[in-house]
């Protein structure tokens, strides 16, 4: 790489850097900036996506004058050039030159601004395609030469961020800073080799996953694409499947949530005005355009992003249908002088359950109020069949006009609790929207209803308390034990109550690591978070909506912040509704007593425990408890668990709650959960140390019906169970360098008893992606039809053992293992494991070369064949493979035919091993 020296002047050093993982538009920008700022250094905040790595370092690296941003001086920085962002968060360790008093900022960027945008001296902002055309267009006034390499890139950055031109983001602007770029000389054909991309076809599989997965659903009259995928790794150049997806299944508006290693990436796309995805994907921590943005989220399961950005959705995209499009007409009206009979009759005969109250009956008469069923059956209960309409109606009466949109709607209905909402223009009322008419509406968007704060929590004992600052002091480092106090001191400093609550606090009493901290502040949680990442130098991921956050130190160490909240949830099985609260309600919507616990943080009572609901008697007394009896109820998923922290921590579930599980069972309220929730948490039990125990638990309560209503817990079952164990122990103590699911060699060994057919149905019920599908299916029946062969006989030679095996998973091999009925079957494998795969010629293509056999097909035949006599036990020495390849090469000059395979007469058969392997 081109490093430049950093130049000496008087006024100090200018540096150009951009956002972290900077795309093409973002290189562009730099480059164009360095031609306005002579003598700059440019500095990559992070890394570049593969594309654009692959092609600055092999073609443009010499037009940088860059710098490596460990030998940068920061001290001697005196002017911050940013280009393609504004904000501070999105630069990487370059944030920290904001917070030098002398620093000067400039600024170029073409996203839409944001209230946390950082404050610039300079520069330019405007909502064009790309920011390269905001520097082009500078470039071109002030007449700054640009050479044909240099118009090549800033092309580039045009072309990409516009979608060549495609998307509603690209103004006019766009075309013409292209036109003149390519008047300065700009390749056209090394931009559309860049620009147009062939996928891989690790990324064809996944564009596979996202378009099984897509769901399509209609919200206030646009059509939104969602998919939710996962993967075990990282797979580059997301945003451009999504974009293909897009265009493919002719969508308004599509959002792909992806789960990749330990984050999950949401990207948005939008061909529509209504659907503005910065905006939608802002409140996940995201940001971009109206038209494409993306989010990066940690700290949150793929469930919370999909239910969250579900939320978002419904609130956040704008309708294309308006009042006078959704309205009632003509509206049912009332005079205000008419009898509660009359309006009785009025309702009847129309059967609707409120009426429009105008002053004399007719529309174009003063609107003075409305009047709904209930109230006037009320009345007529009493008999007060003649009193006036007037006495009794609604006189607080909002109301909207005919080109009011799904927002405005929305918010008055549901706000002011009308069933009616009139219509007026000009003083005359046109109609009416009924609250049926919108939920008719907003069937597909979560409800925005609140309840009144429950009763349930009024009868919920005084808390216990006492001071356990000393058992903290001995179960704690002193580092943690710090890092709470100064959480304790900032709450003290923004007068709230500061807690850490939950299993931090719980392992906390059972003698188990836990450094998972969960802090619940009664009061602004974002404010405190925001100034306790000050105080800590670290940074901030925050949520203002849910009123979370997560507060990351310099050394990693991550702090989880919430506002005290409490949940609801509409309907059995649903996900919860969260509204704020106080701790006591933070800590009643929990799962279970034993997660209840809270240790006051704040100075004045630092250590002091808060036990509402008798956690720690049922920590002693290891007992699960539910906080309510309709706990699994509401949330099912409760159920699964409540039997795994039995089991993990060796605990019993309590009479009350295996009662309520039961029910719960014989309800089917669990086979009402979405099949990935159920899913998630079969995961969970099956990642347990031991999991058979809580499939165990969940045959004693007749819960294995929701995998497969024929499934059972057999003696053959709990075998393989036991057998999947031992060999998963076996393998991970050869501390081989490679990963592989160890859950799912239990799915397979629990889904077993079912044929290809009924493993896809509960597939399909899971909403598994493809690659899982496949695993539990086909790849499953493979390792079935292996193993009776191999029962019946065992390959004659170990490199016949080898070409069967090499296919496989490691997953489906230690399936193998672990049902083989036959010790000599897991020995044979055992030796593929530990030793065979590992066989390789020492011999290469250089060593066939210089034995004068010709370059050529052959070449990968004879090292085969090589291989496997190795393999077999005929070859000792490097001299024995040349010999061998020697021979080869001469019988493929001598005949047509390519070489055969060695004789293997003689050679140690994988039936009877010569050399003892470790097996399980």
């Amino acid at each position: 790489m081109n490093i430049a020296p950093p130049p000496s002047t008087t006024e100090g050093l200018t540096v150009i850097t951009s956002h972290v993982n900077a795309d093409f538009d973002a290189m562009a920008s730099m480059l164009a900036a360095q031609k306005l700022y002579p003598g700059a250094l440019v500095v990559y905040p992070g890394s570049q996506e593969k594309t654009l790595r692959n092609f600055f370092v092999s073609a443009m690296v010499y037009l940088f004058n860059m710098v490596d941003i460990r030998d940068l001086d920061f001290a001697a920085v005196k002017r911050l050039v940013l280009v393609d962002t504004q904000q501070a968060g999105r630069i990487g360790k370059l944030a920290a030159l904001l917070d030098k008093p002398d620093i000067e900022v400039h600024v170029y960027d073409h996203h839409p601004p944001r209230p946390d945008d950082i404050f610039r001296h300079d520069g330019e902002h405007r909502l064009v395609g790309a920011t390269v055309t905001l520097l082009t267009d500078i470039l071109r006034r002030r007449h700054i030469p640009i050479t044909p390499d240099e118009a090549t890139v800033m092309c580039l950055g045009i072309y990409e961020d516009t979608g060549a031109f495609t998307f509603n983001s690209t103004t006019e602007a766009d075309f013409h800073a292209a036109a003149y770029l390519l008047s300065r000389g700009a390749n056209l054909n090394t931009v559309a080799q860049l620009i147009s991309r062939e996928i891989s076809p690790e990324q064809v599989g996944l564009l596979n996953d996202m378009i099984q997965s897509l769901q399509r659903t209609r919200i206030n009259g646009i059509e939104v694409g969602l998919t939710v995928i996962t993967t075990d790794n990282y797979v580059p150049d997301l945003a451009l499947l999504v974009h293909k997806l897009v265009r493919m299944e002719n969508l308004d508006a599509l959002f792909a949530v992806a789960q990749m290693e330990n984050k999950i990436y949401v990207i948005g796309r939008s061909r529509v005005p209504e659907v503005d995805v910065d905006a939608v994907l802002d409140e996940l921590g995201g940001g971009g355009h109206p038209s494409a943005a993306s989010a990066t989220v940690r700290g949150l399961t793929l469930t919370q992003v999909e239910q969250r950005l579900r939320q978002r959705l419904a609130n956040a995209i704008r309708s294309n249908r308006l009042a006078r499009d959704l309205m009632s007409s003509p509206a049912i009206i009332v005079a205000a002088d008419a009898t509660c009979a009359e309006a009785q009759t009025l309702l009847r005969r129309y059967n609707v359950n409120a009426l429009a109250v105008t002053e004399n009956g007719a529309a174009d008469a003063p609107l003075v109020g409305y009047i709904t069923r209930q109230v006037i059956e009320k009345a007529l209960y009493h008999g007060l069949e003649k009193v006036p309409v007037r006495e009794y109606m609604g006189r607080d009466v909002v109301s909207v006009g005919p080109m009011a949109d799904m927002k405005e709607i929305q918010e008055k209905i549901i706000g002011h609790k009308q069933r009616i909402l009139p219509v007026c223009d000009h003083g005359q009322v046109l109609g009416v929207v009924t609250r049926t008419d919108l939920l008719n509406l907003l069937v597909n968007a979560p409800g925005t209803d609140s309840p009144e704060n429950g009763s349930a929590l009024e009868g919920a004992f005084g808390a216990r308390t006492r001071n356990i600052t000393k058992f903290m002091q001995e179960r704690l480092s002193e580092r943690l034990v710090a890092i709470l106090r100064t959480v304790g001191t900032v709450a003290d400093e923004i007068g709230c109550s500061a807690c850490v609550v939950g299993g931090f606090v719980r392992d906390l009493f059972l003698h188990r690591p836990n450094e998972d901290v969960d802090i619940v502040i009664e009061g602004d949680g974002i404010g405190f978070a925001r100034r306790l990442a000050q105080v800590m130098g670290g940074r901030l991921h925050s949520h203002e909506k849910f009123g979370t956050a997560v507060v990351i130190r310099p050394d990693d160490f991550k702090i989880d912040v919430a506002s005290a909240r409490m949940e609801y949830y509409q309907f059995p099985a649903a996900l919860p509704t969260v509204e704020m609260s106080s701790i006591k309600m933070d800590l009643f919507r929990r799962d279970f007593t034993i997660n209840t616990l809270a240790i006051q943080l704040n100075t004045a009572r630092f250590g002091t425990l808060i036990d509402f609901f008798s956690a720690l008697k049922d920590i002693k007394e290891k007992t699960i408890r539910v906080l309510h009896n309709l706990s699994f109820v509401e949330d099912p998923t409760r159920v699964f668990r409540a039997i795994r922290f039995e089991q993990r921590f060796g605990f019993t579930i309590g009479r009350l709650t295996a009662g309520l599980i039961e029910n719960a069972a014989r309800m089917d309220f669990v086979k009402r959960l979405d099949g990935r929730r159920v899913f998630t948490e079969l995961r969970l039990l099956l990642e347990e140390e031991t999991p058979l125990a809580p499939i165990r638990r969940l045959n004693d309560f007749d819960l294995l019906k929701v995998i497969h209503p024929k499934l059972a817990l057999t003696a053959e079952l709990e075998s393989a169970f036991e057998n999947v164990k031992q060999v998963e122990t076996w393998h991970d103590l050869l501390f081989l360098d490679e990963s592989y699911m160890k859950w799912a060699v239990y799915f397979m060994a629990l889904v077993r008893p079912f044929d290809r057919e009924t493993t896809e149905t509960i597939c399909r019920r899971f909403d598994l992606p493809p690659r899982l599908r496949r695993l539990f299916g086909p790849d499953r029946l493979t390792v079935e039809r292996l193993l009776y062969r191999f029962e019946q006989r065992l390959p004659d030679a170990p490199a016949d053992l080898c070409r069967t095996l090499e296919g496989l998973g490691t997953e489906q091999i230690l399936l193998m293992m672990a049902l083989t009925k036959r010790t000599e079957v897991k020995r044979a494998i055992s030796l593929y494991v530990t030793k065979l795969r590992f066989v390789r010629p020492v011999i290469g293509g250089a060593d066939l070369k210089r034995l004068g056999i010709a370059p050529g097909p052959v070449y990968g035949k004879i090292l085969d064949a090589v291989r496997d006599a190795k393999r077999n036990g005929r070859l000792a020495s490097r001299e024995d493979e040349l010999a061998l390849a020697e021979e080869l090469g001469r019988a493929a000059v001598a005949g047509p035919s390519a070489p055969q395979r060695p004789n293997t007469a003689g050679v140690p058969s994988t039936r009877r091993p010569k050399e003892t392997e470790p097996t399980p």
